[in-house]
């Protein structure tokens, strides 16, 4: 009996050991996962691809009229916004990455109409266009935290600077870029012309406005900071001096509904999409010289891939994401979804 009970005890240690071993195995050696996600305004869904062979692995129901979509730092959740470009949106969906469905719905009310976003040490800054402002969420809470109002109509796309000091958004009707810098003010020097005794320094947003011209929509921000490109509808191609804030350069393209634009990944060249014509354009950034011009459908919004070298152009009237190799400047594939719109990737921490 002694025996039995001895030969138990070593068989519930050695299982306790396997049971142990495949914990930490299964910790260590757990794979982040790769997708591509892009959003179906016709079918009101989120795709979720396959990052190496852009397959589709599963479609997501979200709320209609889906536009922008940012991921959050470890991947594990991507906030989509809902502009229902009528006035009356006001909505933000939460997907869950890890489990690949949606989590919850953030509403935006008092502030309508939400489109650009951007994720940063978790907060979300999100261009509330029927507001004319920018709002600043807290994710712990869903609730707005602070409010930037630009006074602009049609504030559309945001970038927020990595120090979290300074933002930037076009104002697609009013023709201008907002240019938001937390500064140190000195003391307002009252009418009497002598500071009250408490006087001093202080630290607040203030918003610089320059003219780039009406329907300038899509931009992108060169890498140290000094340059903002954008485009306009008639062709032009915008070039603003960040430090200086103005406009440096004025290029003609002469490429007619010019929508969204973005800077490759080393930082050499400036790609332009037509949503009215289908070309994608090709400007070298040190020259301002055109480079190359090809058909590749009606372009919407842009995605670069700096780690396979590639771009993804959302073709929304032509219902496909073409896939363009950045070395050969060759359409690699093609990806066909109903309305396509915001792209990204992401990789899911495990």
């Amino acid at each position: 009996m002694e025996k039995k009970t001895h030969q138990y005890k070593i068989q519930l240690e050695y299982f306790s050991l396997l049971l142990f071993f495949f914990f930490w195995a299964n910790i260590l050696f757990a794979q982040n996962k790769q997708y591509i996600l892009a959003l179906s305004k016709g079918d009101s869904s989120l795709i979720i691809l396959d990052y190496q062979t852009l397959k589709a692995i599963k479609s997501i129901p979200i709320s209609s009229d889906p536009h922008e979509i940012v991921t959050n730092r470890e991947g594990t959740e991507a906030y989509i916004s809902h502009p229902v470009l009528t006035g009356i949106g006001s909505k933000i969906n939460v997907v869950d990455l890890k489990n690949l469905n949606l989590k919850r719905t953030i509403d935006t009310k008092p502030f309508y109409t939400p489109h650009g976003l951007s994720f940063q040490s978790n907060k979300l800054w999100v261009t509330v266009q029927g507001s004319k402002a920018v709002v600043l969420l807290d994710l712990k809470t869903d609730r707005v935290e602070q409010v930037f109002g630009t006074g602009q109509d049609f504030t559309h796309l945001i970038s927020v600077r990595n120090d979290g000091l300074a933002f930037y958004t076009t104002n697609v009707e009013s023709g201008t870029v907002s240019v938001y810098e937390k500064k140190d003010i000195a003391p307002y020097m009252p009418p009497t012309g002598v500071l009250p005794p408490n006087a001093k320094m202080r630290s607040e947003w203030r918003q610089d406005l320059i003219e780039v011209g009406l329907g300038a929509e899509g931009f992108d921000i060169s890498r140290d900071g000094k340059e903002l490109w954008t485009a306009r509808p008639d062709g032009h191609i915008i070039v603003v001096d960040l430090e200086k804030k103005l406009v440096k350069h004025d290029i003609n393209s002469g490429v007619l509904g010019l929508h969204r634009l973005k800077i490759t990944p080393d930082g050499n060249s400036v790609c332009i999409v037509s949503v009215k014509t289908g070309e994608l354009i090709y400007y070298n950034r040190a020259t301002l010289q055109f480079m190359q011009k090809q058909k590749i459908g009606r372009g919407a919004g842009i995605y670069m891939d700096a780690e396979q070298d590639r771009m993804f152009i959302s073709c929304t009237p032509d219902n496909y994401i073409a896939v363009i190799d950045l070395k050969s400047r060759q359409e690699i594939k093609r990806i066909s979804i109903a309305r396509p719109d915001g792209v990204t990737a992401v990789e899911v921490l495990q």
